[in-house]
């Protein structure tokens, strides 16, 4: 994105900018809402040519804002490639409707507390502001209505609404989806059955990690899934994303129509006292988490499956939370997409050194498959020099060269680029927002299932 000029969008009409003094010509400028999310500042871990410096942040007082700042400042002082952010900032009761009348930028970046996530979007985007918010975007389905409300105001707005999908840009995701569009390799998406689904994507996280380098301390309401949402709305918004943008890339997909929900079930991840003091620096439970403590212990509804099937496919996206990886090890993702020649799976165990590694395994494998695939391959290649196939006793194993491994870190800068794009260009492609509602549909409706077999 480096170098490009999004100055067409002021001659465009899309943006409409405040007063910017000597960075008058950045097209972009930005307002943090209420960072209460590391992903709040992962946005801003890299420098962007076209947007302002100058960020404007509104926030209550507390933690969740001194974090968000101390990152900031911690980028801005490395010794290697430095950000220059000069951070605005507003503290009081008052954020939401100071952030209103001032309309400092025009471009808010939402992540934090999730409860009046939606509510922010909307309001947001009723006053003409563009939004790139974290996911997610809707934690049940009254925030679900309300983010429809928000995506038919946008339209009239002339603004851009767009959620934070970086899984998208992991490299084996990527080359899943790309090696799927070969029909001479993958052949055609299987329809699969609900026990053995055609599409399958499951990811284990963990409470206490480290992020750029230090042990991450999450808010005390992290736990509370009345403001953060469950597991099955939460972390499954990534799952559902790679399942709709893989099945059926470029695709529009209808919630009313291809969408038919089959199962869902929920259920908690226990936490004692000193694991939650460990990734919290608290010494007590805050009394809106006493509703979730069993004798001692905090249950959190972190972890959920939902069965469904996509335009007839049959689809499963599966979420696991515990409190810590072991040592050498992080968040994984197992994921499986079944062709009629061939099945592209990744794994992510100790096999592979617990890094996602992407597998070519053949539904008959013969001498001119493997020449089939050999030439297919090529175009991938074009599309991702360096990378090669490396024969296995099941079928292939997709090498994938460093340069493409960057870490999920800066999978948010990219986010942020393809999203500066679009506002250049002062749309997003004509299937973004219809597969968004559809997104936020299956989670917030495989909810409601899992509660309702309670």
């Amino acid at each position: 994105m480096k170098a490009r000029v999004l100055g067409c969008l002021l001659a465009a009409g899309s943006l409409t900018l405040p007063a910017m003094g000597q960075e008058k010509n950045k097209s972009v400028s930005l307002i943090v809402l209420e960072p209460g999310h590391f992903h709040a500042a992962l946005v801003q871990n890299t420098r962007y040519d076209n947007v302002n410096p100058v960020v404007h942040v509104y926030a209550s007082k507390g933690p969740d804002v001194d974090s968000y700042l101390d990152k900031i400042k911690k980028y801005n002082s490395r010794p290697e490639d430095p950000t220059q952010w000069d951070e605005k900032v507003y503290t009081g009761p008052d954020f939401f409707q100071k952030m209103l009348s001032e309309k400092a930028g025009n471009l808010v970046v939402l992540a934090g507390n999730n409860q009046k996530k939606t509510d922010y979007i909307k309001k947001s985007v009723d006053a003409g502001l563009n939004v790139l918010a974290d996911k997610p975007m809707a934690i049940d389905a009254a925030g679900f209505t309300l983010l429809k409300d928000a995506f038919t105001q946008a339209k009239k707005k002339n603004v851009l609404l767009y959620d934070i999908m970086t899984e998208r840009y992991e490299i084996s995701n990527a080359l899943q989806r790309e090696l799927a569009l070969l029909p001479e390799l993958f052949g055609t998406l299987q329809k699969g059955t609900p026990q053995d689904p055609a599409v399958t994507k499951e990811s284990v996280h963990h409470f206490f990690k480290y992020v750029s380098g230090e042990p991450l301390i999450r808010p005390s309401w992290f736990f509370d899934v009345n403001q953060q949402g469950e597991g099955i709305v939460d972390v499954t918004t990534h799952l559902v994303d790679l399942i709709q943008w893989s099945s059926f890339p470029n695709q529009v997909i209808d919630y009313q129509k291809d969408i038919k929900l089959l199962s869902a079930t929920h259920n908690a991840t226990t936490l004692t006292p000193e694991q939650f003091k460990l990734v919290t620096k608290s010494d007590t439970y805050p009394d809106y988490l006493k509703k979730d403590v069993k004798g001692k212990n905090l249950e959190v509804y972190a972890n959920g499956q939902i069965d469904y099937t996509l335009k007839g496919v049959h689809a499963r996206a599966s979420v696991i939370w515990n409190f810590q990886a072991p040592q050498g090890t992080g968040d994984t993702h197992y994921s499986i997409m079944k062709g009629s020649k061939a099945n592209l799976i990744i794994r992510q165990g100790k096999e592979q050194n617990f890094k996602p590694v992407l597998y070519i395994e053949p539904v008959n494998a013969t001498p001119a498959y493997e020449k089939a695939v050999a030439e297919a391959f090529k175009k991938a290649q074009a599309a991702y020099p360096g990378i090669e196939l490396k024969k296995n006793a099941k079928g292939w194993e997709v090498i994938v060269p460093k340069k493409y491994d960057i870490g999920h870190e800066a999978h948010f800068s990219q986010v942020a680029k393809k999203y500066m794009e679009f506002l250049k260009a002062g749309k997003l492609p004509a299937w973004e927002v219809p597969n968004m509602i559809a997104k936020y549909y299956t989670t917030t409706e495989a909810l409601k299932l899992a509660k309702a077999k309670k």
